[in-house]
């Protein structure tokens, strides 16, 4: 009997075996810290930024970052990197997110060898009377990779354009802090030790929004909850009547940890 001829079938043409795959990426880590800190005397959301001196991106701000050391972790060269860039005794730090488009980076597109470059986030929160940019007045690198001529303080509201997707990063960070706070007792590290309930409820609205539930509310639910703790003492302030002292009591808050909408 004659033998037929096999045709290939369509499935087989359009197969991912009947094309090339595209070579593997090589990338190169760096972290990008979005630094927050609460001014209470301004009354206002801060966040850390450096204005680079190298190209890509030369005299634009940005995040303060770095590309990982060889025999470094990332966690430790986001640590190197607070330390470096901010003069900070306590510091809260965490992972945020990771960003690896392959359009974040101009150097990518101009790197012969299609290097892409790989930022993994992290968030912080300082408390802003026991925090300056490293040199103390805001001037000078601070920095081992040579990237940053100034380090500053900048208003979350009114931030300058940032280089890279750092603004993006910015956004995610904030977002980050908004739910923090309403079920974690990070806003205790920004503040002083001892409060008013007035002071504490400014953060929260700063930060949440002028949509933040009213002062009266957010009085009676927190009392309730019994985590803080009068001190006996009075603020003075202006011609108002003196306002009660608070400390945040962290044993009595341990059985509420972790549990939604603590605060709101």
């Amino acid at each position: 009997m004659a033998g037929r001829r096999l045709e290939p079938s369509p499935s087989t043409l359009h197969s991912p075996s009947a094309h090339p795959a595209p070579p593997l990426a090589d990338f190169k880590v760096g972290v990008d810290n979005t630094i927050f800190a609460f001014d209470g005397d301004r009354q206002t959301l801060l966040v850390l930024l450096v204005k680079r001196r190298s190209d890509p991106f030369a005299g634009q701000w940005s995040l303060p970052g770095t590309l990982v050391r060889v025999g470094e972790s990332l966690e430790a060269a986001a640590y190197r990197v607070l330390r470096e860039k901010v003069q900070v005794h306590n510091a809260y730090l965490e992972q945020l997110y990771t960003f690896g488009g392959p359009d974040r980076d101009p150097r990518e597109a101009a790197d012969s060898f299609g290097i892409r470059y790989l930022s993994v986030s992290y968030f912080a929160l300082v408390r802003h009377g026991d925090a300056s940019p490293a040199n103390g007045d805001g001037h000078g690198d601070g920095s081992s990779d040579g990237d940053s001529a100034l380090i500053r303080w900048h208003p979350f509201t009114n931030l300058p354009p940032l280089a890279f997707d750092h603004d993006r990063i910015v956004r995610y960070g904030h977002q980050r802090l908004r739910n923090k706070l309403e079920y974690s007792p990070i806003a205790f590290d920004v503040l002083p030790e001892t409060f008013t309930l007035s002071d504490l409820y400014r953060l929260y609205q700063i930060v949440l929004g002028d949509q933040f539930s009213d002062y009266s509310n957010f009085r009676t639910r927190l009392l309730k909850l019994g985590f803080l703790c009068d001190t006996g003492s009075k603020a003075h302030r202006g011609a108002g009547r003196p306002a009660s002292l608070y400390r945040f009591d962290a044993k009595a808050f341990e059985p509420l940890r972790d549990r939604p909408l603590v605060f709101v």
